[in-house]
């Protein structure tokens, strides 16, 4: 069986199946909002569920406020990776501009350790923006924010000294960043309108692994890298391939 032609041929055997979560605080079957503890262990089970029939990933959401329990993705899935075998763990998405690059690699990286090598990322800008005063940063420096912590960690990745300067935190001389990978950290970006900055990002910064994904209007083409080459991927609109 093929899927339509604006799929170019793919099989339905290619095809992959994983589900995200943003960790939602649901009732108990007594009509009462369970706690966020319990919903947290509920997630993890569910996983490990997943990985027992044979999905292919699990994306964990971030947040920060009480309507959404999960607030460290990276915690519970390294939770799930002790529990699971195969299945791919990804957050949906890790809020990148009110995060440290180089705090976030490191997480990854230990991660990808602990899950040997399933770990994956994906970095947004936040369509919920209750992270940047928690954190104290200023949603006047949105856009900015994500496009320089997105170039710095688009130098992260090679597993190199990286030496970078910006203005959202402190500059970097020739340092080394820990733990190194064994097969490199697979790296996507999920963000909503304009590929500008991901493109000024990422275009020319050398061999990595990232895939651009989002909500946009009509088929286009993205940068990605993967580990020693460079991809052309191709963006559908939602839902059609």
């Amino acid at each position: 069986m093929h899927l339509h032609d604006g799929c170019a041929g793919m099989s339905i055997e290619d095809l992959q199946f994983g589900y995200d979560t943003f960790g939602d605080v649901t009732t108990g079957p007594d009509g009462q909002p369970l706690t966020h503890a319990q919903v947290i262990r509920n997630v993890v089970d569910q996983a490990v569920l997943a990985d027992q029939v044979g999905l292919h990933s699990v994306g964990i959401g971030e947040h920060h406020r009480d309507d959404y329990a999960i607030s460290a993705p990276d915690m519970v899935l390294a939770a799930i990776a002790s529990r699971t075998e195969k299945l791919r763990l990804s957050t949906a998405v890790t809020v990148l501009s009110s995060d440290d690059p180089v705090r976030v690699y490191e997480r990854f990286a230990t991660l990808d350790a602990l899950s040997n090598g399933r770990a994956e990322i994906i970095l947004g800008r936040g369509s919920f923006t209750e992270s940047f005063p928690l954190f104290g940063f200023d949603m006047a420096e949105y856009e900015m924010l994500f496009e320089e912590k997105l170039d710095l960690f688009s130098l992260l990745v090679h597993e190199k000294p990286v030496t970078w300067s910006g203005e959202t935190r402190a500059a970097l001389d020739h340092q080394s960043v820990q733990p190194p990978t064994e097969h490199g950290l697979t790296t996507w970006v999920g963000v909503g309108g304009s590929q500008t900055i991901v493109h000024n990002a990422f275009l020319g910064s050398g061999p990595h692994k990232a895939n651009m994904i989002g909500n946009y209007d009509r088929v286009g083409t993205g940068v990605a890298y993967g580990r020693g080459q460079v991809w052309v991927v191709q963006i559908y609109l939602r839902g059609t391939c």
